[in-house]
């Protein structure tokens, strides 16, 4: 606006609405906002947004404070972006709840063209958040909240000291959220809350620092999820509940499926009940969670790498997992489990004398597994009665080839009250001069159609294949 546009401002509210809204885009300091992060700017930012005829409301550098959320209806301002120069502009929110609520009306319908009603692309497609930093000044303070939208898309913001970042409700479809920085919440950093959702993409962000969780889906319906090439690190509390940095909670209901995890950096710090990526499904039911593949990715330094519970048609291929300080891997009550490809690295440059990573993977009454061809390194899970670097129990079907375990401290395979399992082509070896294990296998309980053939196992103090089991074949060979 020009200084005479200004000065005729100064007559009304109703005056400055009019001309703002001729402007080639819709600054909210054209409708009155000071963005000194003092003045109350909601009301400001409320009339940008009704008065954005172009689709655009702009931040220009500044600290713009909220009080109350501010309600973006696609339906009666059409199509919007609400977008920040270079970064530069601040969004204060100094109330409960999120600073911006987009709320579209794609309620029923699916992904398919034919499903979305006129109004959805006409007025309420790809609602856009680009440029601007939230920053969060209540303890109930929320950055952005999505309801109902159609092709949702957030690039390049800064949502930081907020309860949850960006916090989806109800329906959406066809979601992106790329080069975005999620950090330093209260809550949650994505989450997904009894929400049905297809066609989401998480990538190239930093989602760190959160402490109810990175990337969390609670009690909803999740297809075609893709996280890939973020940086999702230090999710948890320190005197809080059990956290993780990514973890589909089904609570009970809903399903989570068809899914990549792929070429994230995953790691925290030790907490308490905590994991780098934790499935949650139904008990008796396990087919509500999985059909995902977890791939490419670096999982370091919680108390669990990766814990499904209840799943299904999982892939664990090709990742690096470092520091696993109860377990590497957990797999619980689940079936139709592949885990191949994957080095569980001991590295002595991330241990120090008083570091103590128990490490190692456990499958525990489960189905259809298949475990081959990993390097598994300096694992000191188990105890003088049971446990190892790899222990499989009460399950059954469940195929242990071509892997690598060397210098475990107490077993290198443990098996224990599992049916119609196969322990072949395995490598168990100690670093010369450092004989530490009992035994390269042990064997325990009824374990009826298991088989023990073809490795290749180093001595341990009581022997190199203990045979405590009924029912098994074993070829000391």
């Amino acid at each position: 606006m020009n200084s005479l546009s200004l000065s005729v401002c100064r007559l009304g509210a109703a005056l400055c609405l009019a001309l703002a809204s001729l402007a080639p885009a819709a600054s909210v300091r054209d409708f009155g906002a000071k963005g000194d992060g003092v003045a109350d700017d909601t009301a400001a930012i409320e009339a940008a947004v009704r008065g954005a005829k172009d689709g655009a409301v702009e931040f220009p550098r500044g600290r713009y404070r909220l009080t109350r959320t501010v309600e973006v209806k696609l339906a009666d301002v059409g199509t919007l972006g609400l977008i920040g120069q270079g970064g530069s502009a601040t969004v204060i929110m100094a109330g409960p709840g999120p600073a911006f609520r987009v709320v579209g009306s794609h309620d029923k319908g699916t992904a398919d063209p034919k499903s979305v009603k006129p109004v959805t692309w006409e007025r309420e497609r790809m609602p856009t958040l680009d440029g601007l930093e939230i920053v969060g000044a209540h303890p109930e303070a929320d950055g952005v909240e999505f309801r109902n939208t159609m092709q949702p898309t957030v690039r390049g913001v800064l949502i930081r000291q907020v309860r949850h970042g960006l916090h989806f409700t109800a329906r959406s479809r066809n979601v992106l959220i790329d080069g975005a920085h999620v950090y330093d919440c209260s809550g949650v950093g994505i989450f997904l809350e009894a929400v049905n959702i297809h066609q989401m993409i998480i990538s190239a962000s930093h989602i760190s620092y959160c402490k109810q969780g990175g990337i969390k889906v609670l009690g909803s319906e999740i297809r075609n999820f893709q996280i890939t090439g973020n940086d999702i690190e230090y999710n948890f509390s320190e005197d809080g509940p059990p956290s993780a940095d990514i973890w589909f909670d089904l609570a009970g209901k809903g399903s989570v499926r068809e899914g990549t995890i792929s070429g994230n950096t995953i790691q925290a710090l030790y907490s308490k009940g905590g994991a780098n990526i934790r499935f949650t499904g139904i008990p008796g039911n396990p087919l509500k969670v999985g059909v995902w593949s977890i791939t490419g990715n670096h999982i370091a330094n919680q108390e669990t790498s990766i814990h499904l519970r209840d799943a299904a048609g999982v892939s664990i291929t090709g990742n690096t997992f470092m520091r696993g300080f109860e377990s590497q891997l957990v797999v619980e009550r689940s079936r139709n489990i592949i885990v191949s490809g994957n080095v569980f690295d001991h590295n002595v440059d991330y241990f120090t004398p008083t570091t103590r990573s128990i490490g190692g993977i456990i499958i525990d009454r489960s189905t259809a597994v298949i475990v081959s061809d990993n390097l598994i390194e300096g694992i000191e899970a188990g105890t003088p009665e049971s446990g190892g670097a790899l222990s499989v129990l009460d399950s059954r079907e469940v195929t242990l080839s071509g892997n690598q375990v060397r210098a475990p401290k107490v077993r290198g395979v443990y098996i224990a009250r599992s049916s119609n399992v196969r322990l072949t082509d395995t490598l168990v070896t100690e670093e010369p001069g450092q004989a530490r294990m009992l035994a390269a296998v042990e064997l325990s309980g009824p374990c009826p159609g298991t088989v023990v053939r073809n490795n290749t196992l180093a001595r341990g103090a009581n022997g190199t294949i203990v045979n405590r089991a009924t029912e098994a074949t074993v070829d000391e060979r």
